[in-house]
């Protein structure tokens, strides 16, 4: 990325619909009602042939207080701080106002680059707006439409001269899951070791007000993240990057999710599934849990949905600093995670204090203990002995009279490990019977609380003429029957 873009104006004048067509995807939460976005968000932004870090923020507002207007304020002043230009948007149909001049006069003694950009201008509706922007005194106004892409061209024509004067950065690259390793030689075993061209992805879930944003927070060392006692401030998915005790880390924080049947409103539902979405692009999910209500039902369908998505699980109890009984909760935690959660029977649970920063340093070690056992490889001959004892120990049934065989066993994927066994009828082998060779793999292999794939397959005889149809005998053929026959 050659430099960085902060979309800065006051509430709903189009700031994430013009971040999600720099960025190409919806991944800014959009909806009529004003103060829908709330934390910072960036993405990569492609402009032609530019390439940069654009920063959707909070929309800016006269409040200086401690109240949440208060503290989004001071997160996109920070916003604009930190990016190399800033593009100050009105809206040019409902023309200037005592908000925006407010801005106008910030962003002249803050900000580095501002350019002055006439949002929702398509047509004669915004004409009046567009003048009026002259007497913000922040040069002559961009014409945009960011709903209908208008003005686009004119918005790369500026930029363009600005992005010679900052040097590139690397851009955050997706995690790769479901790695296919059966082609690959044994003995080679890929260095997965986070990089940073490659850094470890770890997104943060759990219920409303469970801590997140502080937690990130103090992971930081800085108040990046918007927080505050009301449930439910962060609305977007946000990624950061940083350097976690030495470890590239890209880490996502997520909306707090409810019960399906209590979201009624409509950006909530959008922030549940934006939170969902982060899921899928972690590699390592840590699901905090508050230590004074742990493991409701929807703590648990969080961590089945990780599981589901193939996802290291790492749970994280938060508030640990105010709980009296230590030692009794933590046991009463662990029996019931295993209970209630036998997918990820061995998952690593850390007891943690969002507030005061300690365990993070444990939750660290099992993050990346974590990440380990997902990328874990384990060779074919030690795969077939171990299945070898597993069969002996405990034969599998033969249902209606039919023997099933396991011939053989073979790991093809990392990120999650997944793995193949051989058999014969394999649509009889019973569900109970896969679960004991997962579980066996977990206990032999090390590898507690990973999702692990196991799919059974027949083997294919190797006989080429097997369920041919008899070719019909040829005229020779039942000439010299014939002659036999006399």
């Amino acid at each position: 990325m050659s430099f960085s873009l902060a979309i800065i104006g006051r509430p709903n004048v189009g700031k994430s619909t013009l971040f999600n067509r720099l960025v190409g995807k919806r991944l800014a939460l959009v909806d009529d009602q004003p103060g829908v976005t709330r934390d910072l968000r960036e993405g990569a932004a492609k402009l032609g042939d530019l390439r940069f870090t654009v920063i959707d923020t909070a929309g800016l507002e006269d409040a200086t207080d401690d109240s949440l207007q208060g503290r989004m304020r001071r997160l996109t002043e920070r916003a604009v701080d930190m990016a190399d230009i800033c593009l100050f948007l009105i809206d040019a149909r409902a023309g200037v106002t005592a908000s925006d001049e407010v801005l106008a006069e910030i962003l002249r003694k803050r900000g580095t680059h501002v350019i002055l950009g006439a949002n929702k201008a398509e047509g004669r509706a915004g004409e009046a707006g567009v003048l009026d922007a002259y007497g913000l005194g922040l040069g002559e106004p961009l014409r945009l439409s960011a709903e209908h892409g208008e003005g686009m061209d004119e918005l790369y024509h500026i930029l363009r001269p600005l992005a010679e004067e900052y040097e590139e950065r690397a851009e955050a690259t997706a995690p790769v899951v479901d790695l296919d390793i059966s082609d690959e030689d044994e003995d080679e075993v890929p260095d997965h070791t986070p990089s940073a061209a490659r850094p470890l992805q770890v997104a943060v879930i759990g219920r409303p007000n469970a801590g997140k944003s502080t937690l990130i927070n103090k992971i930081l060392g800085e108040d990046r993240l918007l927080t505050g006692p009301e449930a439910g401030i962060t609305r977007d998915s946000i990624s950061l990057s940083l350097d976690w005790m030495g470890t590239p880390t890209r880490i996502f924080d997520t909306a707090g999710m409810r019960k399906k049947a209590r979201v009624v409103d409509k950006v909530e539902k959008l922030s549940v599934a934006d939170g969902l979405r982060a899921v899928r692009f972690a590699e390592v999910v840590v699901v905090l849990l508050d230590a004074a209500i742990p493991f409701e039902s929807q703590d648990l369908r969080i961590a089945d949905f990780a599981e589901t998505e193939g996802r290291a699980v790492v749970v994280a109890v938060n508030k640990w600093d105010i709980e009296e009984e230590k030692q009794d909760k933590l046991k009463e935690l662990r029996h019931k995670f295993e209970k209630l959660l036998p997918q990820l029977r061995g998952a690593p649970m850390v007891t943690v204090s969002a507030k005061t920063g300690k365990g993070l340093d444990r939750l660290h070690d099992a993050v990346l203990r974590a990440h380990d056992i997902w990328n874990r490889r384990v060779g074919t001959a030690k795969l077939n002995q171990w299945l070898e004892a597993m069969v002996t120990a405990h034969p599998p049934p033969a249902p209606g009279g039919k023997r099933i065989k396991l011939r053989y066993a073979t790991q093809v994927k990392t990120r999650p490990p997944a793995f193949v066994v051989m058999c014969s009828h394999p649509e009889d082998l019973p569900t109970a019977y896969s679960r004991y060779l997962v579980n066996g793999l977990r206990d032999n292999f090390d590898m507690p609380g990973t999702p692990i794939r196991m799919f059974m397959r027949s083997q294919n005889d190797k006989n080429p003429f097997k369920g041919r149809k008899k070719a019909p005998p040829s005229k020779l053929r039942k000439h010299l029957e014939g002659r036999r026959e006399s």
